[in-house]
């Protein structure tokens, strides 16, 4: 018997061996997973050299040539290759010596089996480089072609598993300043243009392939770690106060990553250009990191926050050089991944540096509130999600993978303990240095330094979505002492997920407090500890703000929030009670109340930026027309006051962007006109160029009767011709004429006008401002039906950002209803932009159900 049940398995497994792989969905449009996983095992030792003549005109094309080397193992199916643009811009195709013809569909370059042989191949193709990803400029450009956009700038295998080296020849005018991801080994005059060589690269995925070319300013550094910056600031003072110092930062991020990983630093350099419109902090190009111009340019005054910030991207972007760059994901489903290291990487090289700031307090109040604004919503998802198709990667990016999966990550080393956590990690870069790995091969490794079940409690908090809403149940005895205390968790979504997580109690007494360590992983918890205890005053859960989800309140007790002395403490109450708010446990004007109470106390800016932004956001969003209109006076006085009297400069930074975020009344904006036309100078408020520039735009925003004069007077104030160019593009969304702004707005129809992504999401904010809603209500349907096409065209935060500052922004049940019509009109709509839309939306929403049980 045995011996005939072996035969069958040979019989079965040289039956599926000769099986052919299945090529239903190898043609479709962008790169299916199953041509991923073939491709994978078609072809390997990939090179790829690219030579492209860049003119001095935007609008002329780039003509370009290919060279790819590459071996093939085996000739089931043709090659096929990506190149996500028009056939016309494919000139020649030449394989092996041999011309090709061309055959070019659905986005695939397809090379018949007739040319090509076991082993080593060569294909060389002439074209014209693509300019969806160029980010083009009069005088500068710069590739960014995360996550599959290097298949619209040049024919390659985009995908992230498929890694290749990359010799690069770029021929630009002499003016021009050139980085890439190699060193530059030689540079050759051709008249008005200099064309400049670079080595081979290190290993690494198409997505993170580039060059910047332009009219940039260099500089260099030899201490420590030899490091090249191309920049286009021209602030002298922010020049000589950030430059030295971001090369530093980089330096310590490097030493400090080669020590945590035990792996030294993977690539030949780390250089890194700065754009003034950059649609991102930062992106972690191999060897040319690219990071937003005005995030690593900070002038003097600036605050241990923006410091911080700035320390915390450049840590986040060198870390990717590990954590994305060296170890790859396999596929887009993993992208958050190389994300949430990178950030976690990112505050553990910066955080030490700052002692004066509490980190603790700085980790809850940036992820918190952007995890839960997605993961309240309809839209929500889980960290890893799915993916069948690379063309919806770019759909995945969103505060779940950055703000979520840090949650759930320090949630991890909690459990596990710093010591295993790190062992784990470098056991991870050194198995798959220069190679590819995805969450299940961490999770493996993992596993082997902790006694927990990694693959369950992977199971809630990695691959489904949602958070728990958390009860208490508590009773007293004869004597007032606590009888029981329990707590039961929930999952909002009415579903059984139940999560495994560790958080404190705190009991509440006028002397003093208790605090009750608890791990919860069950349904339902015991907390034996408070049994026989005296009654508290109050019980706050989660008071040291590691846990997750929605959690009890005491209304009575919220008056106390400000006087609660631990800052974690104080800010999680305060992110409590706004979550209990949108869940309608609380009405909207109580809260603001509350936090209107913390803001006269509160001292710390890391808690004062948070009350300002709560209070902003109920101000505008959760309070009805009528009901701002009659808190507002007082609600103006209140910051105002506050701005006269003694408290630090980066308080009143605070305090000064919540009232000029609010005060639209004729006394706010006459105060706001004079600080702007500079007759007017608060004491320690330090505002710099870039600060009177967005106070002359609020000021035409809340309909100054001078508008039209401040903003030409503030045109003439504007010397850099970056920040022209901007303030030009965004004059007409400022416009108190109503054509002009529609006229603005219409014109995004054309992918043309949305290159400048940042751009067009500032407009929008103006645009669909609530000042300006019962106008602009009208283009709500136009906004989501717009949404698929800028997917495609746009990047990778685009999407959502778009909804967000346009639908998003709206309360009313006028654009309610259009949402609702929008979605059920559109029943096979892309799925990942209906998320979108869900969580962009989920304010208006709410405040439709809050509105109805009145």
């Amino acid at each position: 018997m045995k011996n005939l049940l072996a035969f069958l398995l040979l019989i079965l497994i040289l039956s599926s061996c000769s099986k052919k792989v299945s090529d239903e969905h190898f043609y479709d449009p962008g790169i299916s997973l199953e041509l991923a996983k073939y491709r994978k095992q078609q072809v390997s030792d990939l090179h790829y050299t690219l030579d492209f003549s860049i003119p001095k005109e935007k609008d002329a094309p780039i003509q370009s040539e290919l060279q790819l080397s590459l071996s093939i193992s085996n000739l089931d199916h043709p090659l096929i290759l990506d190149f996500n643009e028009k056939p016309e811009n494919i000139k020649s195709i030449s394989v092996n010596g041999k011309s090709s013809p061309i055959v070019h569909q659905k986005a695939h370059i397809i090379i018949d089996l007739a040319f090509l042989k076991s082993g080593s191949n060569q294909i060389t193709i002439e074209f014209t480089a693509g300019d969806l990803s160029l980010n083009r400029n009069e005088d500068y450009l710069y590739t960014l072609l995360v996550p599959d956009r290097a298949s619209t700038l040049f024919p390659c295998y985009d995908q992230p598993d498929l890694k290749g080296t990359y010799k690069l020849s770029i021929k630009a005018p002499k003016e021009w300043e050139v980085l890439a991801g190699a060193p530059e080994i030689n540079s050759t005059q051709e008249g008005a243009f200099i064309r400049h060589e670079f080595g081979p690269s290190d290993l690494m995925s198409t997505y993170l392939f580039s060059f910047v070319a332009g009219e940039f300013k260099t500089a260099n550094t030899m201490e420590g770690f030899p490091q090249k910056m191309l920049y286009r600031e021209t602030n002298p003072e922010k020049i000589e106060a950030s430059i030295p110092e971001v090369f530093e930062l980089h330096r310590k991020s490097k030493e400090f990553l080669e020590n945590y990983t035990d792996y030294p630093f993977p690539f030949q350099k780390l250089d890194f250009a700065t754009i003034p419109i950059f649609q991102y902090g930062g992106m972690e190009h191999v060897g040319a990191i690219q990071y937003r111009e005005s995030a690593l340019f900070l002038d003097e005054n600036a605050t241990d926050s923006e410091l911080l910030s700035r320390a915390k991207l450049i840590g986040h972007e060198t870390a990717h050089m590990w954590f994305g760059d060296l170890v790859s994901i396999e596929w887009f489903n993993d992208v958050w991944m190389k994300e949430v290291f990178a950030g976690f990487m990112a505050g553990k090289i910066a955080n030490p540096n700052y002692p004066k700031i509490n980190h603790d307090l700085a980790f809850l109040t940036s992820n918190y509130p952007a995890a839960y604004g997605e993961d309240r919503t309809a839209g929500t998802n889980p960290i890893r999600q799915n993916l069948p198709n690379l063309k919806d990667a770019g759909s995945l990016y969103g505060s779940i993978i950055y703000s979520k999966a840090p949650i759930m990550m320090r949630q991890l080393e909690t459990a596990m303990g710093e010591e295993a956590f790190q062992k784990g990690i470098q056991a991870y870069i050194k198995s798959f240095a220069n190679g590819n790995a995805n969450w299940n091969d961490l999770v493996t490794l993992l596993d082997k330094e902790t006694p927990l079940d990694l693959q369950k409690w992977s199971d809630i908090w990695v691959n489904q979505s949602g958070r728990p809403v958390i009860t208490e149940q508590i009773s007293f005895a004869q004597d007032g002492t606590v009888s029981s205390l329990s707590i039961s968790q929930q999952a909002e979504d009415g579903s059984n997920k139940l999560w495994s997580q560790l958080f404190d109690i705190t009991l509440v007494y006028p002397d003093r407090q208790i605090t009750i360590p608890v791990s919860i992983e069950g349904k339902n918890l015991v907390i034996e500890e408070a049994k026989g205890l005296e009654k508290p005053e109050t019980i706050l859960y989660n008071s040291n703000g590691l846990g997750y989800g929605v959690f009890p309140i005491d209304q009575s007790a919220t008056a106390g929030y400000a006087q609660l002395k631990d800052e974690v403490m104080r800010a999680h109450a305060y992110i409590n009670l706004y979550e209990n708010t949108l869940l309608g446990n609380i009405p909207a004007e109580n809260t603001l109340n509350v936090i209107r109470e913390g803001i006269v106390t509160e001292q710390n800016e890391i808690l004062m930026r948070l009350l300002s932004s709560e209070a902003n956001s109920i101000f505008w969003t959760y309070l009805s027309e009528n009901s701002r209109a009659q808190i507002l006076p007082e609600f103006e006085n209140q910051i105002w006051n506050l701005l006269q009297s003694d408290l630090a400069a980066n308080i009143k930074k605070s305090l000064f962007s919540l009232y000029s975020g609010i005060a639209y009344s004729k006394s706010g904006i006459e105060k706001l006109y004079s600080i702007w036309h500079q007759d007017l100078e608060i004491q320690n408020l330090k505002l710099n160029p870039d600060n009177f520039t967005n106070l002359a735009m609020t000021l035409a925003l809340y309909n100054h009767p001078d508008s039209e004069a401040i903003l030409e007077e503030e045109r003439n104030r504007i010397s850099n011709q970056d920040k022209l160019n901007r303030f030009d593009f965004l004059r007409p969304a400022l416009s108190q004429n109503n054509e002009e702004r529609d006229q603005l707005f219409e014109s995004f129809k054309d992918a043309k006008n949305r290159e400048k992504e940042s751009w067009v999401l500032a407009a929008c904010s103006y645009i669909h401002h609530p000042i300006h809603q019962g106008h602009s209500v009208k283009y709500v349907p136009l906004s989501l039906e717009l949404l698929e096409e800028i997917q495609k065209t746009g990047d990778i935060f685009f999407p959502k950002r778009w909804i967000s500052s346009t639908v998003g922004q709206y309360t009313s049940g006028e654009a309610a209803n259009d949402v609702t019509n929008f979605l059920n009109d559109h029943p096979d709509f892309n799925p990942i932009l209906k998320n979108k839309i869900l969580q962009a939306t989920d304010d208006l929403m709410r405040v439709q159900k809050i509105a109805s049980k009145k």
